[in-house]
């Protein structure tokens, strides 16, 4: 049936579509059972029941049609499959039957009962067979018209897709429209997007394969994982590689459509499933993550639980996985959310995580809050992971989502088959019931219910529920928190009428530690209610034994729990150990083990039992003839012991019983029982039962070689259990000793020890990793012994360790790797091989560690240079695979040195694949864990033995450098590139040979760091070792190779700069460079031999010469070209021949290049000419020589009339050119030749001498000199006189002194040498000097390499007592310093100094005087040599010598003078260290007087200082200005009184001006400093500016700044000395203390203080009145620096009161000293101490003391501690001053002695203070008071605070009197009875002057 359909007729379609969906027929297919078809392929008149030959042919019909439908896909025709009509085969059928009917049914009229049962039969059957066929018939046609439509409108249909697909793929495998079915999913396929529409045939069979449901049959059609290498030999041939490489293509230019993606996902789907990883994984996941799209329709559940199962099954794609599953979900709906979920549920920790990540990307308007989300959630929040459940508790606080009150869903995950869901789901129960405490009862009947439910009737016949059972185990263990008392009997009922019998082992243990943690919990007050059920149950009599039995070892186990509960004297304890002691005999580990932790808790009770139930139990233990009776009774003694404590074992004799057992040779059953305890005792006990295991380890060797099996197996266990529990200390004492061992040379004693080691893989993780690394070796070494037990015993061992390996892949290797160990000469190569082929998708635990080390060590040990590669190769991925990267450090000193081995072979290949491992290393493990690598690296590069070890250190340390980062790199290079010039050429070799790699290695980073590197390349391409240029030029090459077209523009200049190098090795490797470089551009290899003379034809070709002017451009190409050609002509020969290959190589015609190149070639020979390289002068000159030798002697004569010519060109350098070809020419042509023109030469050089352009000058000279050595004495007689007539003429005279300085350079070295001696031969005569000045003029700079010589002779002669010879010289001195030049400065600027720093005074005063003629006249710049002249010049201000002092400081004016204004700041901080050096000087040399500078006591001294400070006062930063103030202020404390007055007030008047300024409060801190000091020494010389400082420091006093208004208060309190009328500045400070904050208010109360103490006596009695009574409100403010400030300032005033005013004061005070208020009474006893300081004779005689001395003594009672410490403070100083005066003091120390014993440690530490104070007045006073002093101090002694005790230990040595001799202290030994003779003795020998803490107190502030 063919339908042709409109494409537009789209509604006719979907309506043809739901009616598709919708038809009935469906449903009845679907309903249809397996007998209905049986008898659909019946032939009509035969049952189906009836076996003949129809079946045969049904059968054949079925797989005939299944191979149509399901294996025609694998011709390549696309013609559809047969159409099959049901009806036709049925009318056969009835055909065929009639048949047969006719032929044997016999004629017989009348019918049985069972004839007619059958005919009935036969008439149920055909109807239900034309049932059938209608369905099939109407499917049929439906399916084929689906078909035809996909045909007829394949847009539509794409876009239908999703929907179709779902309803055909389930009749795919229909055994009666198969066919149909596939014909129409072949249609489908066809309308999928293209180009996948090609592969629709393979997609339309994948999907019928799958549909089948033979999951194992797709597997076989998977490919399996392959090695790229085979990958890569053969095409996809495979059904499913065929789609994938569709898929592949159809995707290379963007994602699918979504409908075509949704169709062929159930295809991807299948093979994501897969178990294992296939080849096809990574194309399939590539194309998932191109359709991500959180837009489009996409099947995003579907496509995150395939995700969750590859995450699952291989670890290895959480990095590409993890990414996509976040972008799913930024798509999801809010249906799909709970699919997505589904993650939580996994397995593994990085499924979950990565699922609760990608749900963090979830929209928040795409979360639905419905009980399956909320259930999975809070699953996700109890997970056993930490980090799994910090990430779900986050989700669950951002979705806001609330604990639901319906369970079903975690009584569900409580039967999910993995462990971790139904241990999350038990806490996550817990949880919510304590959350809702009301649903407790209901959630355990719901538990027992589904328990009930789990177990079935059928449970014996196969448990298939236990994990649910096991997770109601689980839940009840967790909700044992939450129960209350009245759910105990109901929970304990359960328990014991089910869960106990519970015939699955593990459930019933689960119930058992459910049970006693229920009972732990809640069992000490619920005794009375749980004791009565469970001895119910045991007193009652048993219906089934086997079940009871089960029952009652539980029982008996809750009970010995709930015992522990009892009273200890309770009888009931006795009974239920006995019970325990009786289910001990049950053969159950679990039952055993819980016995063993309810005994250790009853123990208490047995205390007086305790030997005869140990004995018992070892009795059991050694005798019993049940092996699990014997092991019982060991967990018995184990719970028993844990219960007596560790001390039973040896105390019962028990440790020693097993040692017995242990050696009684006579039983066996004694030896396995105490080994059996020994192992009980190791896993109760832990660690500490270490001490036994080491005492008992030899026995336990000799068990090991026991003759009895069942004794060496318990051995094995012991030892099992033994090395579980030790700790890292353990095994370094265990270790050792079995390693030994090994050493023995008994075989039994190897084998023993052998087994041990093997055990020891039983360790603790870190224990493992810690002990591995020295065992594996040693079992290695072992399995080449000469007895075969020993070779056995280290097999087996080694399996030990193999199988406790995690990974899986190394795990599957492990016989491989074992005969590697074995026979590592056969086996080695082939374990290697199978390394490198493994596909690690795990990672590498420390056992897989343990045996792939020593078979990669003895690989890397081979001589087979595969086996050495690939052993490095494992070696470098080894670090990127461990689990714990630290795992691999135990390894790393055995690997290393191998490493560092392979890295120097002779084979290049070698060497590269050690350098990669050392690179994969470092970023495996990191740099920490290798910190000798790098300097090791680099000590070979500098190796003196092979360039081979050179080579490969560079390799390596290029690898190493890529893995260690650019910041690494950037901080290494410059060390690198400064070693490439090292004086020993194998360390240059090395460093040079590292740049050949790094490109390789750094790629990109490397090539920003070319323009540094190139210098050193272009260096050691000049090296005078071959090696060394071998290297660097290897170097140069590799940089061309790898930056050729990328820096072009960076390596051309550098190239072309090497060609015009002085150094010929360089010109030679700079012209191969040049030629690689224009090689790669031409893309020629320039490798053609080039033979014949002439260079007319070169080997080039026009193209290439294109392809240069391309890539350089034409002027770059001509620049290139001019500079080869002017080469060819070098002075050294392989430059010549280099540069003659490369020009004929590239060059194609020499005569038309050199036409095009000529104006570019003349210019380079003329500015080489000029240029200051001698060698490129000689190579230009011999290029000029070349062409003119070309041109013949003709010429000569024409030439030189040119270049004179030539020297009135403007430009100058072209007139230097000239002149150097001048010289070149006279240099080329013959004597004889040039005296025929000596007529035109002469003069021409003679006007170049005086050239108005210094070079030209100089280029004249060489020219001269050329000149000389031809015509001699002839050319001197006829320039000289010229030059010298010249010089008298005003105009020419400066370019004929030069001239004639031209001439003398030519020559200077040689007659310098030999005129210099006889001149400054002492003593210098006055015609001496003057000739010196001469030749100074003359010779000008060449004189600098000679200032040594001339300078100290003249400086000395310019103090000699000849007047003509002190003016000659200090006149030819002055003319040399003047003619050096900035290059001469680095040489005279030295000379100076040395000379200012000389012994004798007349040098130094000479020096200075010159340093300042050269500041003062010179016209160099010499700022930059200023800074050290000054500071030299500084220092030499305080010289013994006053004329030096003088000089000095006229030569610092001088160069302070020569410094710009500008940058006078910038020496601020040198003129201060000079001052402070100089001022320490001369602090040195006057000792206990006050420090003036000599130089800064001559008049108008600081006139050059003033400059600098001012102007960074004035125009400085503010940091600088900050400076300066200060600096200042050190420049005026070290100058005169008389000196500073005459500059004080330009000094005074800018400072007060800044500080009148919005400056920073660090200046106006260093500026009232620095005015302070002025004040200080300033004295009345300030009078002038009194007021305005007045005014300026009451205003800084409201600064914010404390500093500030702290230096303010204090420069105030000076100032106020200088002042007549206080009465006024004082008032004012009072009106301040007024208005304001606390801490203006403080700076106020300091500065008043200071006043009164500077001008007190000028204060009025009324102001003074005033100011007491302000004071006394203030002493009441909540601020405590307030009340402390203003009680010193009336404690300073109280100095000028008259005895009215005191005794009203103290009046005051002491009714303040009582009011309730803590802040006044502080205030208060805060005056008294300050007034006990400052006039204490006043408090002391007034009759008001007792009550003063009454108010301390309360005021100790404080509840306020401040209020406590001044009174402790106040009494101090009284008893101090009653001790220097002789009053009475008994009170006050009794008083004192009370405060040492006060709560705070502030106030004990004061009173200690006070009583040591008083002792140092008067100690012999205080004595009288020692009996009761001395247990006080004694007391104190002991506090527990650390400065009280210190305070203490002070006071003691001076109370005492400790340091004076062993009688005091004898005598204080019985006054400090807590203190033994030892801690006294060592107080004796403390220093006496430890601290002065009483000192200061009052001052601390200011």
């Amino acid at each position: 049936m063919k339908l042709v359909i409109s494409s537009s007729n789209s509604v006719f379609i979907l309506l043809i579509f739901q009616h598709f969906i919708e038809l009935p027929d469906r449903t009845l297919h679907d309903g249809f059972s397996e007998n209905d078809i049986k008898i659909f392929f019946t032939s009509e008149g035969q049952l189906s029941t009836e076996q003949g030959v129809y079946v045969a042919e049904a059968v054949a019909s079925k797989n005939t049609k299944l191979a149509k439908g399901r294996f025609r896909a694998y011709d390549g025709q696309d013609a559809e499959p047969a159409k099959s009509d049901k009806r036709e085969s049925s009318s056969i059928g009835k055909r065929e039957t009639g048949k047969f009917t006719k032929k044997t049914a016999p004629v017989d009229k009348s019918k049985t009962a069972k004839e007619e049962a059958r005919e009935l039969q036969l008439k149920e059957e055909a109807s239900t067979r034309e049932k059938v066929g209608h369905v099939q018939e109407n499917l049929a046609l439906m399916l084929d018209a689906l078909g035809e439509l996909a045909i007829a409108n394949p847009v539509f249909t794409h876009g239908q897709l999703p929907h179709l697909v779902n309803y055909i793929e389930p009749l795919l495998s229909s055994p009666i429209v198969s066919d149909a079915a596939f014909c129409a999913m072949l249609r489908l396929a066809r309308c999928t997007a293209p180009p996948l529409c090609n592969w629709a045939t393979e997609i339309a069979a994948a999907i019928h394969v799958m549909s089948v449901e033979d999951f194992e049959a797709v597997l076989d059609l998977m490919p399996v994982l392959i090695m790229e290498e085979d990958s890569k030999k053969r095409p996809p041939s495979g059904l499913f590689e065929k789609i994938v490489t569709g898929l592949t293509a159809a995707c290379r230019m963007g994602p699918l459509p979504a409908d075509s993606f949704t169709f062929v996902f159930p295809i991807m789907e299948r093979i994501l499933l897969s178990s294992k990883k296939t080849s096809l994984h990574d194309d399939v996941l590539q194309i998932l993550s191109m359709h991500m799209d959180p837009i489009l329709p996409l099947p995003r559940p579907r496509m995150l639980s395939v995700l969750y199962h590859v995450l699952s099954t291989i670890p290895a794609y959480h990095p590409s996985v993890g990414p996509m599953l976040n972008e799913l979900c930024l798509g999801l709906k809010r249906d799909d959310l709970a699919q997505a979920l589904i993650g939580v549920y996994a397995k593994e920790v990085h499924v979950r995580l990565a699922c609760l990540t990608a749900i963090k990307c979830v929209p928040s308007h795409s979360v639905q809050r419905d009980l399956q989300v909320s259930t999975s959630l809070w699953i996700a929040v109890h997970d056993p992971e930490k980090a799994v459940a910090e990430l779900a508790e986050e989700l669950w606080d951002r979705f806001g989502f609330d604990v639901c009150a319906d369970y079903s869903g975690i009584f569900d995950a409580l039967s999910h088959k993995n462990h971790n869901v139904r241990a999350a789901a038990a806490e996550a129960l817990t949880a919510a019931l304590d959350e809702n405490p009301d649903k407790i009862q209901d959630t355990l009947s719901t538990l027992f219910s589904l328990y009930i439910q789990d177990l079935g009737p059928g449970v014996e016949f196969g448990d298939t529920n236990w994990l649910g059972r096991q997770g109601i185990a689980l839940a009840l263990h967790s909700v044992a928190d939450v129960l209350g008392s009245k759910d105990l009997p109901v929970v304990m009922t359960f328990l014991i009428s089910r869960a106990l019998a519970d015939p699955n082992l593990d459930v019933r243990g689960r119930m058992i530690n459910a049970g006693i943690l229920i009972i732990d919990k809640h069992g000490k007050e619920n005794v009375p209610l749980l004791f009565p059920i469970f001895e119910s149950y045991l007193n009652k009599r048993a219906s089934n034994e086997e079940t009871y039995d089960l029952v009652r070892e539980g029982v008996v186990i809750f009970t010995g729990a709930l015992a522990k509960h009892l009273s200890k004297d309770d009888p009931k304890v006795h009974s239920v150990v006995e019970k325990l002691l009786d289910v001990l005999n049950t053969p159950s580990e679990a039952v055993q083990r819980a016995v063993s932790d309810c005994l250790s808790p009853l123990m208490v009770s047995k205390q007086e039992e305790a030997q005869s139930l140990v004995s018992r139990l070892l009795d059991r233990m050694m005798k019993c003839e049940k092996y699990g009776e014997r092991r019982g009774a060991a967990f018995g003694l184990a719970g028993v012991v844990k219960g007596f404590r560790i001390t039973s074992l040896k105390k019962y004799g028990i440790a020693a019983t097993l040692q017995q057992g242990l050696e009684d040779r006579a039983s066996a059953k004694s030896r396995e029982g105490a080994l059996l305890g020994f192992e009980c005792l190791c896993e109760k006990l832990g660690r500490l039962f270490e001490p036994y295991v080491i005492k008992m380890l030899p026995l336990l060797l000799v068990s090991f070689s026991d003759q009895v099996l069942a004794v060496r197996e318990a051995a094995e266990c012991a030892a099992r259990a033994m090395m579980s529990q030790l700790t890292g200390h353990g095994v370094k004492l265990v270790l050792p000793s079995l390693l030994k061992g090994l050493e023995d040379k008994a075989w039994r004693t190897k084998q023993s020890s052998v087994q041990l080691l093997g055990a020891m893989a039983y360790c603790a993780p870190q224990q493992l990793s810690q002990c591995l690394p020295k065992i594996v070796p040693k079992l290695t070494e072992v399995l080449t012994d000469t007895h075969p037990k020993v070779q056995a015993a280290g097999q087996t061992a080694l399996q030990q360790v193999g199988s406790v390996i995690k990974n899986p892949e190394i795990n599957a290797l492990v016989p491989i790797l074992l005969s590697a160990l074995t026979d590592p000469n056969d086996h080695t190569k082939h374990s290697l091989d199978i390394l490198l082929q493994t596909t690690f998708i795990n990672s590498i635990d420390a056992p897989s560690l343990a045996l792939l080390v020593p078979i990669v060590h003895r690989g890397l040990r081979e001589r087979g240079v595969d086996t050495k590669k690939k052993a490095a190769q494992i070696v470098g991925n080894m670090s990127s695979l461990v689990t714990e990267p630290m795992d691999m450090i135990p390894y790393i000193g055995l690997l290393l040195p191998e490493v560092k081995k392979v890295l120097v072979d002779p084979i290049p290949e070698v060497r590269g694949v050690a350098a990669r491992a050392l690179g994969s290393l470092i970023v495996g493990m990191g740099e920490q864990i290798f910190p000798d690598l790098v300097p090791w690296l680099l000590e070979t590069l500098k190796s003196d033995n092979s360039n081979v070890e050179r080579s490969g250190a560079a390799q390596g340390l290029s690898e190493v450098l890529a893995a260690l980062g650019k910041d690494y790199f950037d901080q290494i290079l410059p060390d690198i590139i400064r070693n490439c010039s090292h004086q020993k050429a194998s360390v240059r070799d090395g460093h040079l040979t590292l740049f050949r790699y790094l490109p390789r290695s750094m790629g990109a980073i490397f090539q920003n760091h070319l323009q540094a590197v190139l210098p050193a390349i272009l260096d050691g391409l000049a090296d005078e070792n071959e090696s060394v240029r071998d290297a660097a030029l290897s170097a140069g090459h590799i940089f061309v190779e790898y930056y050729a077209t990328t820096s072009l523009p960076l390596l051309l200049p550098a190239i072309e700069d090497g060609i015009f190098s002085d150094n010929w090795r360089i010109r030679q490797s700079s012209v191969e460079l040049l030629g690689d470089l224009l090689f790669k551009v031409a893309g020629t290899s320039g490798k053609a031999i080039l033979e014949g003379g002439s260079d007319d034809e070169g080997a080039s070709t026009e193209a290439q010469g294109r392809a240069i002017v391309e890539v350089l451009g034409r002027a770059k190409r001509n620049e290139v070209l001019a500079a080869v050609y002017m080469v060819r002509s070098d002075v050294s020969l392989t430059v010549r021949q280099a540069a003659v290959h490369v020009w004929k190589t590239i060059v194609a015609n020499t005569p038309r290049t050199l036409k095009e190149i000529m104006p570019v070639l003349m210019d380079t020979l003329i500015s080489s000419l000029a240029s200051s390289s001698s060698e490129r002068r000689q190579v230009a000159g011999r290029a000029l020589g070349e062409l003119v030798r070309k041109l013949g002697e003709r010429v000569l004569p024409s030439i030189i009339p040119i270049l004179s010519q030539g020297l009135k060109d403007p430009n100058a350098s072209r007139r230097q050119g000239v002149c150097i070809g001048l010289s070149e020419v006279m240099g080329s042509a013959g004597k004889h030749q040039l005296l025929s023109f000596m007529g035109e030469l002469i003069p021409t050089i003679r006007t170049a001498l005086c050239d108005s352009t210094q070079e030209v000058r100089e280029s004249a000279g060489l020219a001269f000199s050329t000149l000389y050595k031809s015509a001699g004495l002839q050319a001197i007689d006829e320039i000289v006189p010229t030059l010298l007539r010249a010089m008298e003429d005003d105009e020419t005279s400066a370019t004929a002194l030069d001239g004639l300085k031209q001439i003398l350079s030519v020559r200077t070295a040689a007659i310098l040498p030999h005129i210099l001696p006889k001149l400054v031969q002492p003593p210098l005569s006055s015609f001496n000097a003057h000739a010196l000045g001469a030749l100074a003029e003359v010779a000008g700079p060449g004189l600098s390499s000679h200032i040594g010589t001339i300078l100290p002779t003249l400086i000395l002669a310019m103090d000699d007592e000849d007047v003509d010879v002190q003016s000659t010289a200090k006149k030819a001195a002055e003319t040399i310093v003047l003619v050096i030049d900035d290059e001469g400065v680095e040489t005279l600027i030295p000379e100076l100094l040395r000379g200012v720093n000389d012994n004798q005074a007349s040098m130094r005063r000479g020096a200075a005087y010159l340093i300042g003629f050269l500041f003062k006249n010179s016209k160099l710049y010499l700022a930059d040599e200023a800074p050290d002249m000054m500071s030299t010049l500084i220092t030499l201000l305080s010289d013994t010598d006053n004329a030096t002092v003088l000089a000095a400081w006229e030569a610092f004016s001088r160069v302070v003078g020569s410094v710009p204004k500008e940058q006078l700041p910038t020496h601020i901080k040198l003129v201060r260290d000079a001052v402070s050096t100089a001022r320490d000087k001369e602090r040195r040399r006057r000792k206990g007087v006050p420090v003036l500078l000599p130089g800064l006591c001559l008049p108008k001294a600081l006139q050059p200082f003033l400059p600098i400070f001012q102007q960074g006062l004035i125009s400085g930063s503010a940091e600088t200005k900050e400076q300066a103030a200060e600096g200042l202020g050190e420049l005026i404390d070290v100058t005169s009184e008389k000196t500073l007055r005459e500059v004080v007030v330009p000094i005074t008047g800018p400072l007060i001006r800044i500080l009148g300024d919005r400056f920073p409060w660090q200046v106006k801190s260093a500026i009232l400093s620095t005015l302070t000091i002025i004040i200080a020494k300033g004295g009345l010389a300030l009078k002038p500016f009194l007021p305005q400082l007045q005014t300026t420091f009451v205003k800084c006093l409201q600064d914010s700044n404390r500093s500030v208004r702290t230096r303010a208060a204090s420069a105030l309190g000076k100032l106020s000395a200088l002042s007549t009328r206080i009465d006024p500045l004082v008032s004012d400070l009072l009106s301040m203390l007024q208005s304001g904050d606390d801490a203006v208010k403080e700076s106020v109360l300091s500065a008043l203080k200071g006043v009164v103490r500077h001008a007190g006596k000028s204060v009025s009695s009324a102001i003074r009145s005033r100011g007491c009574t302000l004071l006394k409100d203030l002493l009441q403010a909540d601020a405590d620096d307030v009340r402390s400030s203003a009680a010193k300032a009336i404690g300073t005033l109280s100095q000028y009161m008259d005895e009215t005013e005191t005794t009203d004061l103290v009046q005051t005070l002491l009714s303040m000293g009582t009011l309730p208020d803590w802040c006044t009474r502080h205030g208060a006893l805060l005056t008294f101490s300050s007034i006990s300081r400052h006039c204490p004779t006043k408090l002391c005689h007034s009759t008001s003391f007792p009550s003063i001395v009454d108010l301390l003594k309360d005021s100790l009672k404080d509840d306020k501690f401040p209020v406590r410490e001044a009174s402790t403070k106040t009494l101090g100083r009284l008893l101090c001053y009653q001790l220097q005066f002789g009053g009475s003091t008994l009170q006050l120390v009794q008083l004192l002695i009370l405060a040492s014993r006060d709560s705070s440690t502030e106030v004990r530490r004061r009173s200690l203070s006070c009583i040591k104070a008083a002792a140092k007045i008067n100690h012999s006073a205080l004595a009288t008071h020692i009996s009761i002093l001395g247990p006080a101090i004694g007391d104190t002694l002991k506090d527990s605070s650390s400065p009280v005790r210190v305070a203490a230990e002070r006071c003691a040595v001076h109370v005492f009197q400790l340091t004076k001799g062993a009688d005091y202290v004898t005598t204080a030994q019985k006054h400090l009875t807590n203190m033994t003779g030892l801690e006294v003795r060592r107080l004796a020998k403390l220093p006496v002057e430890s601290d002065d803490s009483e000192s200061s107190d009052d001052e601390r502030r200011t």
